[in-house]
């Protein structure tokens, strides 16, 4: 038998609110803990419970931790769903069901291999509990995984029991659900499979943890004080993290005084305005949302671009539009985002890829703003936000000081004769500001959403507005070149590839795949808009570049052309827009259908 080592896609078929994601967590961190690269995706329905739910693990020891298509072995606990799952099932792959009923006809295929355990049986008469029978149900097939697979049982109790510290009475029934499960298979079932784990030494220092909880740290560790937010999926979590952790590092010890604020507005017009009111008063201060909460957003987003307040805003995307699916990801606000509100309006977007960009640009996004006085939104999404994925440690530099940007104080005024809010001295575009009460005499000014001169006086003159309008401009210039700079791996090839945010999971897997039939292509990770000059640099030393979207319209694209004014066809759309985490078999499929189409020369041709 040949054997494959830490190297298969493994998918669990439950239904929502069974309690089966516990299960599905430790089979992953089971792994985790003996080494094994692995990312997780949790795929579930935008209900309470009922429906159906899907937990995807990605097992490979090079790294390669996007999604790819098709599964090696389907644990199908959903009868509703079996056509479906049987049918995701690679040849030769394996399919584990609960048999104590027979599997219908319809469901069967000759070219995989079913693995029946007949789960509800052996609890009957172990369990009296019929809700405990169904809860152990999850632990049963997990102690079965762990025999087939070669996982270490010890590790998988040893996490039964941290899991369930303090509440002894659950650890010894888990502990014996898995001692049913792993009996069962060691007795009657051809073990271990093909497919197997083995203690591997590849994770250095890196940590299982999801984009949501990174970036509210990286707020918190940021300095934000003020957290307004109202509940829309994926982001909850972004503000439910934050004041997990503002509970534990921000709360005087000797007084007991909380030195932050959560404010559960009532809508996300509401939850924006007041981080605004927050910033323009000094503090640090940030909103979650997504999609459906960027529009409503707009309006206020549009003030504090033009007012020139602070603003730092978290979009964890997901599917649209109007309501689309609300637990499904996409990469698909990033026009309404960078232009949100109407007028002349542009927003400064970050990128993250990894959890710990989500911690970095969560620190930096509020500097930025603070630096450039203007709306900073960080563009996560669902897979990236919710889901636990490998990620480098998180570090923080106690050096480090928050940028402020120009804000004048009591001493500075005293100084200053003549001061006006939107008066540019330094020819960047920024003027400097105060906050409220700096002075009992100097630095107040009237904050307007309506036209004004360099003073912050109403005025409706063309040329004001020109000038004021120009200004802003050169603002948006100087934020080229703050913002994180592109990723560019170049080494002189003809064609090139771009992409940004969780496009980068799969990326290294699909260059791989393309360089196996003699495609090779310079890369470039935007990770920021407004783009620098190295983005246009990059698309101009190429003859043809593709762009990967995740959404319908290529939106990343768009930008691109809209702000380079490039040449339309000289980019080239690779998209999926399904509400799963695009895969590097379709980028692969795409970019190589296109070489054909177009007829470009392969690194086989080109060396023949």
């Amino acid at each position: 038998m040949s054997i494959t080592y830490n190297d298969f896609v493994i998918r669990f078929a439950n239904v929502n609110g069974s309690g089966s994601a516990s299960a599905n967590g430790m089979f992953a961190k089971a792994l985790f803990r003996m080494g094994i690269p692995v990312a997780t995706r949790n795929i579930f329905p935008s209900n309470i419970q009922g429906l159906p739910t899907w937990f995807e693990v990605r097992v490979n020891e090079r790294g390669y931790l996007g999604r790819r298509e098709g599964v090696d072995i389907m644990v199908a606990m959903n009868a509703e769903t079996y056509e479906e799952d049987v049918a995701s099932v690679n040849p030769g792959g394996y399919l584990v069901y609960d048999n104590s009923k027979p599997l219908a006809r319809e469901f069967r295929r000759s070219d995989i291999n079913e693995i029946g355990i007949p789960i509800s049986t052996l609890l009957l008469s172990e369990f009296q509990d019929p809700k405990q029978r169904g809860l152990f149900k999850n632990i049963t097939y997990l102690g079965a995984l762990a025999e087939l697979l070669s996982i270490e049982f010890e590790v998988i109790t040893s996490m039964v029991s941290t899991q369930y510290a303090g509440k002894d009475a659950l650890i010894k029934p888990n502990i014996h659900a898995l001692e049913i499960g792993r009996d069962y298979a060691r007795e009657y079932l051809e073990s271990p499979l093909p497919f197997q784990v083995r203690r591997a030494d590849m994770l250095g220092d890196r940590i299982m943890i999801d984009g949501n909880t990174a970036a509210a740290l990286g707020a918190l560790y940021g300095g934000a004080t003020v957290c307004a937010w109202y509940p829309i999926t994926p982001s909850t979590s972004v503000a439910e993290a934050f004041e997990r952790y503002a509970n534990q590092l921000r709360i005087e010890r000797d007084s007991g005084r909380r030195k932050f604020a959560i404010v559960q507005a009532e809508d996300e017009l509401a939850a924006i305005g007041i981080v605004i009111g927050a910033a323009w008063n000094g503090a640090r201060s940030f909103t979650a949302t997504s999609g459906p909460g960027i529009s409503l957003m707009s309006e206020f987003l549009g003030l504090a671009y033009f007012a020139e307040i602070p603003a730092v805003i978290f979009d964890i995307q997901r599917s649209g539009p109007s309501t689309g699916m609300p637990t499904r990801t996409q990469q698909s606000d990033l026009i309404s985002a960078a232009y949100a509100s109407h007028g002349d309006t542009k927003h400064v977007l970050l990128f993250p890829s990894t959890p710990r960009e989500c911690f970095d640009f969560g620190a930096d996004a509020l500097d930025l703003a603070d630096r450039l006085q203007t709306p900073v939104i960080v563009m996560s999404d669902l897979e990236l936000g919710m889901n636990d994925n490998l990620s480098e440690a998180l570090e923080w530099d106690d050096s480090r000081r928050y940028d402020r940007g120009k804000v004048l104080d009591a001493e500075d005024l005293e100084n200053i004769q003549g001061w006006g809010r939107y008066v540019d001295l330094d020819g960047d575009g920024i003027g400097y500001r105060t906050y409220p009460g700096t002075h009992p005499e100097k630095g107040a000014f009237f904050t307007r959403g309506t036209s004004r001169d360099e003073f912050a006086a109403y005025t409706e003159s063309p040329e004001a507005y020109e000038q004021n309008m120009q200004r802003l401009e050169l603002k948006w210039q100087t934020a080229s070149k703050l913002v994180p700079g592109a990723e560019i791996q170049e080494a002189g090839k003809r064609a090139g590839i771009i992409y940004f945010g969780t496009s980068a999971l799969p990326m290294g897997e699909a260059l791989d795949l393309l360089s196996d039939e003699g495609i090779q292509l310079d890369t470039m990770r935007l990770r920021a808009f407004p783009f620098g000059k190295e983005v246009f640099e990059f698309i101009e030393s190429h003859e043809v570049l593709f762009v990967v979207d995740q959404n319908r319209d290529g939106q990343m694209r768009t930008l691109l052309i809209n702000e380079g004014e490039i040449d339309p066809q000289k980019l080239i759309s690779v998209r999926y827009y399904g509400g799963l985490s695009i895969s590097a078999d379709t980028i692969q499929h795409q970019v190589s259908g296109f070489f054909t189409q177009l007829k470009l020369p392969r690194l086989t041709e080109v060396k023949s």
